[in-house]
């Protein structure tokens, strides 16, 4: 996992904006994180039934299964990104999902997304991963456009994915 911080300095259009701050997620950050999952669910219309126990779970467990990047402006977080191992067996290639990207709307615009992304490159890099994947809702064309901008290629959809709950 990624421990060091990289504080970036961003502009606002009309005045300058804190000090922020891309970093792993540490266990103080989990009651913020949890909140901004649940504003990322609200946009796309769903309710997050994350707890604070999966995140400390899956973050911090035994065998942690996402890293989490977060973004922190004047003690506050204002973004963040999850990162899931991927595998291509055919190819033996590792790669990483880049699962959630989220900026709150008052900081959008501001290139938190972009540092968020980069930084989520280079931890994927870090894991050995040779590639980072990242999905878009089809309607979502602001998405489609921030993604490509970031030198992301579309892929063909090219069938069903089906889910199978586990008891």
């Amino acid at each position: 996992m990624l421990q060091t911080a990289t504080p970036t300095s961003l502009l606002h259009p009309a005045t300058r904006a804190p000090m922020v701050t891309i970093r792993t997620a540490k266990q103080r950050d989990l009651p913020a994180l949890r909140e901004l999952i649940t504003e990322l669910a609200a946009h796309h219309g769903d309710a997050a039934a994350v707890t604070p126990e999966n995140l400390e779970r899956d973050l911090f467990g035994r065998m942690p299964w996402i890293t989490a990047l977060v973004a922190e402006a004047a003690g506050e977080l204002i973004g963040y990104a999850i990162l899931v191992p991927l595998y291509r067996a055919q190819q033996g290639a590792r790669g990483m999902e880049l699962h959630h990207l989220y900026v709150r709307p008052a900081h959008r615009g501001t290139g938190i997304g972009r540092h968020l992304v980069a930084k989520a490159r280079e931890q994927a890099r870090m894991a050995g991963a040779t590639y980072l994947s990242v999905s878009a809702a089809t309607g979502n064309f602001q998405a489609h456009r921030f993604y490509e901008s970031e030198n992301f290629t579309p892929g063909p959809v090219t069938g069903m994915r089906y889910l199978q709950t586990l008891a």
